[in-house]
Protein backbone atom coordinates (compact mmCIF):
# COMPACT_ATOMS: atom_id res chain seq x y z
CA UNK A 1 0.00 0.00 0.00
CA UNK A 2 0.86 3.30 -0.63
CA UNK A 3 0.58 6.66 1.47
CA UNK A 4 -2.29 8.71 -0.43
CA UNK A 5 -0.27 11.82 -2.05
CA UNK A 6 -1.75 15.29 -1.18
CA UNK A 7 -0.83 19.13 -2.15
CA UNK A 8 0.88 19.75 2.26
CA UNK A 9 3.16 19.10 4.16
CA UNK A 10 3.24 15.58 5.77
CA UNK A 11 1.03 15.62 8.49
CA UNK A 12 3.99 15.12 11.23
CA UNK A 13 5.43 17.85 10.05
CA UNK A 14 2.40 20.05 10.70
CA UNK A 15 1.90 18.75 14.13
CA UNK A 16 5.67 19.38 14.86
CA UNK A 17 5.35 22.80 13.49
CA UNK A 18 2.56 23.88 15.63
CA UNK A 19 3.99 22.13 18.60
CA UNK A 20 7.32 24.74 17.90
CA UNK A 21 5.05 27.53 17.70
CA UNK A 22 2.72 27.20 20.67
CA UNK A 23 5.86 26.27 23.05
CA UNK A 24 7.93 29.63 21.36
CA UNK A 25 4.66 31.76 23.04
CA UNK A 26 4.42 30.24 26.19
CA UNK A 27 8.40 30.46 26.33
CA UNK A 28 7.45 34.51 25.33
CA UNK A 29 4.73 34.88 27.69
CA UNK A 30 6.89 33.01 30.63
CA UNK A 31 10.48 35.53 29.82
CA UNK A 32 7.55 38.59 29.80
CA UNK A 33 5.84 37.70 33.21
CA UNK A 34 9.61 37.25 34.54
CA UNK A 35 10.41 40.71 33.50
CA UNK A 36 7.57 41.95 35.03
CA UNK A 37 8.05 40.69 38.36
CA UNK A 38 12.01 42.05 37.88
CA UNK A 39 10.58 45.80 37.30
CA UNK A 40 11.42 47.59 40.64
CA UNK A 41 8.58 49.13 41.35
CA UNK A 42 9.18 52.96 42.38
CA UNK A 43 9.73 53.90 45.57
CA UNK A 44 6.90 55.79 47.85
CA UNK A 45 8.03 59.04 49.56
CA UNK A 46 6.25 58.90 53.16
CA UNK A 47 7.13 62.23 54.33
CA UNK A 48 7.99 62.81 57.97
CA UNK A 49 5.84 63.72 60.80
CA UNK A 50 6.03 63.67 64.43
CA UNK A 51 5.95 59.98 65.84
CA UNK A 52 7.64 60.17 69.31
CA UNK A 53 6.64 55.90 70.02
CA UNK A 54 7.70 55.13 66.53
CA UNK A 55 10.40 53.74 67.35
CA UNK A 56 9.68 51.42 70.30
CA UNK A 57 8.49 48.11 71.04
CA UNK A 58 4.94 48.13 69.79
CA UNK A 59 5.57 49.93 66.33
CA UNK A 60 8.03 47.58 65.96
CA UNK A 61 6.27 44.61 66.53
CA UNK A 62 3.47 45.52 64.34
CA UNK A 63 5.68 46.37 61.50
CA UNK A 64 6.92 43.00 62.11
CA UNK A 65 4.00 41.49 61.41
CA UNK A 66 2.63 43.88 58.70
CA UNK A 67 1.44 41.69 55.71
CA UNK A 68 2.64 41.80 52.29
CA UNK A 69 -0.85 42.12 50.95
CA UNK A 70 -3.93 44.21 51.79
CA UNK A 71 -6.26 43.34 49.31
CA UNK A 72 -5.16 44.37 45.89
CA UNK A 73 -2.53 46.62 47.23
CA UNK A 74 1.02 45.14 47.52
CA UNK A 75 3.74 45.99 49.75
CA UNK A 76 5.87 48.62 48.09
CA UNK A 77 9.36 50.03 48.60
CA UNK A 78 9.78 53.53 50.41
CA UNK A 79 11.94 55.99 49.51
CA UNK A 80 14.89 57.13 51.65
CA UNK A 81 14.77 58.42 54.11
CA UNK A 82 11.80 56.53 55.90
CA UNK A 83 10.54 57.84 58.67
CA UNK A 84 10.46 55.39 61.63
CA UNK A 85 7.42 53.52 62.00
CA UNK A 86 6.41 53.91 57.68
CA UNK A 87 5.07 51.40 55.48
CA UNK A 88 3.60 51.75 52.02
CA UNK A 89 1.48 49.47 49.54
CA UNK A 90 0.46 49.86 46.20
CA UNK A 91 -1.96 48.51 43.85
CA UNK A 92 0.06 49.18 40.51
CA UNK A 93 3.28 51.14 40.12
CA UNK A 94 2.31 54.76 40.07
CA UNK A 95 -1.26 54.23 41.93
CA UNK A 96 -1.86 56.31 45.21
CA UNK A 97 -0.54 54.52 47.96
CA UNK A 98 -2.34 53.13 51.11
CA UNK A 99 -0.04 54.55 54.06
CA UNK A 100 1.00 53.09 57.78
CA UNK A 101 2.23 55.37 60.30
CA UNK A 102 2.91 54.06 63.79
CA UNK A 103 3.43 55.50 67.06
CA UNK A 104 1.68 59.18 66.33
CA UNK A 105 0.65 61.52 68.62
CA UNK A 106 -2.79 61.70 69.41
CA UNK A 107 -4.39 63.32 66.75
CA UNK A 108 -5.85 66.71 67.58
CA UNK A 109 -9.23 65.95 66.43
CA UNK A 110 -9.79 62.95 68.54
CA UNK A 111 -12.03 65.12 71.61
CA UNK A 112 -14.28 63.09 74.00
CA UNK A 113 -17.53 62.64 71.73
CA UNK A 114 -15.90 62.37 68.52
CA UNK A 115 -17.34 59.40 66.32
CA UNK A 116 -15.51 56.14 65.76
CA UNK A 117 -15.68 53.68 64.01
CA UNK A 118 -14.98 49.57 64.99
CA UNK A 119 -13.75 47.55 62.29
CA UNK A 120 -13.18 43.80 63.98
CA UNK A 121 -11.58 44.23 67.52
CA UNK A 122 -10.65 48.05 66.37
CA UNK A 123 -11.75 51.50 67.20
CA UNK A 124 -10.68 53.82 64.36
CA UNK A 125 -11.13 57.83 64.19
CA UNK A 126 -11.37 59.32 60.99
CA UNK A 127 -10.02 62.90 59.78
CA UNK A 128 -9.89 63.83 56.39
CA UNK A 129 -12.42 65.09 53.53
CA UNK A 130 -15.73 64.11 53.60
CA UNK A 131 -16.31 60.57 52.42
CA UNK A 132 -18.63 60.82 48.94
CA UNK A 133 -19.11 56.80 49.42
CA UNK A 134 -21.52 56.44 52.62
CA UNK A 135 -18.70 56.44 55.19
CA UNK A 136 -17.64 53.57 54.85
CA UNK A 137 -13.31 53.65 54.98
CA UNK A 138 -11.69 54.42 51.78
CA UNK A 139 -14.70 55.08 49.76
CA UNK A 140 -15.04 58.75 48.39
CA UNK A 141 -12.11 61.16 48.99
CA UNK A 142 -8.54 60.44 50.44
CA UNK A 143 -9.07 59.93 54.19
CA UNK A 144 -6.62 58.64 57.25
CA UNK A 145 -7.85 56.38 59.90
CA UNK A 146 -6.23 56.07 63.42
CA UNK A 147 -6.07 53.15 65.59
CA UNK A 148 -6.91 55.02 68.68
CA UNK A 149 -7.63 51.89 71.38
CA UNK A 150 -4.07 50.78 71.10
CA UNK A 151 -0.66 51.72 73.25
CA UNK A 152 0.20 53.55 70.25
CA UNK A 153 -1.45 55.23 67.77
CA UNK A 154 -1.78 53.82 64.00
CA UNK A 155 -2.98 55.93 61.49
CA UNK A 156 -3.71 54.04 57.83
CA UNK A 157 -4.30 57.03 54.99
CA UNK A 158 -6.57 55.00 52.29
CA UNK A 159 -6.69 56.37 48.68
CA UNK A 160 -10.12 57.34 47.19
CA UNK A 161 -11.97 54.52 46.52
CA UNK A 162 -9.73 51.70 47.74
CA UNK A 163 -12.84 50.05 49.81
CA UNK A 164 -12.35 48.47 53.08
CA UNK A 165 -10.39 45.88 52.23
CA UNK A 166 -7.00 47.80 53.45
CA UNK A 167 -8.35 48.97 57.01
CA UNK A 168 -10.19 45.52 57.42
CA UNK A 169 -6.79 43.41 56.87
CA UNK A 170 -4.97 45.54 59.12
CA UNK A 171 -7.93 45.67 61.92
CA UNK A 172 -6.66 42.01 61.89
CA UNK A 173 -3.05 42.57 62.18
CA UNK A 174 -3.19 45.42 64.51
CA UNK A 175 -5.33 42.88 66.88
CA UNK A 176 -2.57 40.26 67.00
CA UNK A 177 0.22 41.96 68.21
CA UNK A 178 -1.28 44.73 69.71
CA UNK A 179 -3.65 44.83 72.87
CA UNK A 180 -6.11 46.69 73.19
CA UNK A 181 -6.90 49.79 75.61
CA UNK A 182 -9.61 52.10 76.25
CA UNK A 183 -9.41 54.77 73.63
CA UNK A 184 -8.28 58.61 75.32
CA UNK A 185 -9.62 61.19 73.80
CA UNK A 186 -8.94 64.76 74.79
CA UNK A 187 -10.95 66.64 76.54
CA UNK A 188 -12.96 69.49 74.72
CA UNK A 189 -12.14 72.70 75.41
Amino acid sequence: MTAPTGDGPPRALMIAAIAVAVAAVVVLLAVAAIRQADTPAEPVAISAVPAPAADGPDCRRLLDALPDELGTYRRAPTAEPTPAGAAAWRAEPGAEPVVLRCGLDRPAEFVVGAPLQMVDAVAWFRVGEADAGGGQPGDGARSTWYAVDRPVYVALTLPAGSGPTPIQLMSATITETLPARPADPAPVG
